[in-house]
């Protein structure tokens, strides 16, 4: 049975994510805690859906807003107000489920790094053996913490044993139990109101393995190919563990489908990154948030590019650029910064610790080093020089520049807005613009002015017309 690219209606999956996680140190929910820009909880959901299941039930604490704000109305929610345990957790989701799918998977919103192929083999073997319940498990070199995994003589599970309640001969086992549970939903509601409570009081979903087992009902498991998809998340070390573990998977996942990394383990790639082929990030370069980066880029070094949209054959070198858009053949750096919705259109080439923000660069227009454009329009071919900078802040309000095009700006023009330069005029150095500038003329000196024999040349040629 393979789920890849189908929808599967016969299953359901819970994620049991009530738990704050003291150990955290956070006000912030443990399942939302986020690794590689993406919180934990939605990597669980990503994974399942991607092995085709559109069910989902989130058992979430009483203030569900956080999870809310991540999720929005794409799940459905259950609340666990009380830590009871496991069993108790699931019982929730209940009366969401119990009319639904014939069978539920259960998972955990702490669990990141569970593969959409492992939850597909996890279904597979569970319809194969038309079992009660199926798990996986996993052969940690380091299992402390876990509990263990009992078999017979023939293979089977006998129980799950908890490491506080095992025996020397019990903990050198290293098959542990993941967590992740498939059961066939009339049983799992049967079974599971009739569990008795731990001496903490708790409700443990272990306790069905041993209920299947005396029933002498059939349970299944499969084995994670890789431990870490089992890793639990339970403090910021382990975080940073996860992390470095799905940072290097995604690492990965570019340079085979044809992006060079040269030094993969300086750079950094958040998971809702897309990279075209034939693009080189180069060392101690980010590439995070929603970023779409096309192909024959080259990225860094020392760069980040954060929510942005990078067209083909664009080069950004030790520079910055956030929530903004290039288009193709663009070329930035060094050390400059675009950002705050900044518009760069093809064939621009933005020099040295130049800044952007809110303004857009029309078509082959060029920005020397030292200069400032915010909340500008430019228009195509424009010349901007060194240090030439819009003054679009007059204390209280943003005013708006529009510069023409074929304009030419000279370095150390101060452009006081609002103001328009007109196609194809220019501003001479260290001019300070505070009115608008017609088309075809040159303005100069402070406060500038239109350049005079430029306007006897004028006047000259109305006489003789």
């Amino acid at each position: 049975m393979s789920t890849k690219g189908k929808r599967t209606q016969d299953y359901a999956v819970v994620i049991l994510a009530a738990g704050m996680g003291t150990r955290m140190k956070s006000s912030t929910p443990k399942a939302l805690h986020r690794i590689c820009g993406c919180e934990m909880l939605l990597l669980v959901v990503d994974a399942v859906r991607g092995a085709g299941i559109d069910n989902i039930t989130v058992v979430v604490p009483q203030d569900s807003s956080p999870f809310k704000a991540v999720l929005g109305e794409s799940v459905q929610y259950a609340t666990q107000s009380e830590p009871f345990g496991t069993g108790h957790a699931l019982l929730q989701a209940r009366t969401s489920l119990e009319e639904g799918a014939n069978n539920i998977l259960v998972l955990y919103g702490d669990v990141p790094l569970i593969r959409s192929s492992t939850l597909s083999n996890l279904m597979q073997r569970h319809a194969a053996a038309e079992a009660v319940a199926t798990l996986i498990t996993s052969c940690s070199p380091d299992p402390t913490g876990m509990g263990r995994i009992l078999r017979d003589e023939s293979g089977s599970i006998t129980a799950i044993v908890e490491e506080q309640n095992a025996d020397s001969g019990t903990l050198a086992i290293r098959e542990v139990n993941s967590g992740f549970y498939c059961f066939r939903a009339p049983w799992l509601w049967q079974n599971l109101q009739r569990l008795s409570a731990a001496p903490n009081g708790e409700l443990l979903l272990t306790d069905l393995v041993e209920a299947a087992v005396m029933q002498d009902l059939p349970i299944e498991s499969i084995t994670a190919e890789d431990s870490h998809e089992t890793m639990g998340v339970n403090n910021r070390l382990q975080l940073s563990e996860a992390e470095a573990i799905l940072r290097q998977r995604i690492r990965v996942h570019w340079m085979l489908d044809g992006v060079s990394i040269p030094d993969p383990s300086s750079v950094y790639i958040d998971k809702a990154v897309t990279l075209g082929n034939d693009t080189t990030v180069f060392p101690n370069t980010h590439i995070a948030g929603q970023t779409a980066i096309g192909r024959s880029c080259n990225i860094g070094p020392n760069s980040i590019v954060d929510d942005a949209a990078i067209g083909d054959g664009c080069t950004i070198v030790s520079s910055v650029v956030r929530d903004s858009t290039l288009e193709s053949e663009v070329d930035v750096g060094p050390f400059s910064h675009i950002r705050g919705g900044a518009y760069i259109e093809s064939g621009v080439h933005i020099g040295t610790s130049a800044e952007i923000k809110n303004s857009r660069l029309g078509r082959g227009t060029k920005m020397g080093h030292f200069s400032y454009m915010g909340d500008a329009t430019l228009g195509e071919n424009v010349n901007v020089g060194a240090g030439a900078i819009t003054c679009n802040f007059d204390g209280s309000e943003k005013h708006e520049t529009v510069i023409g095009r074929d304009a030419f700006i000279g370095s150390d023009t101060m452009l006081v807005a609002p103001v328009n330069i007109g196609d194809g005029a220019s501003t001479g150095a260290g001019a300070v613009v505070t009115q608008d500038v017609p088309p075809d003329t040159l303005v100069m000196g402070v406060p500038a002015r239109q350049r005079q024999e430029s306007a006897d040349s004028d006047l000259q040629e109305h006489t003789h017309q």
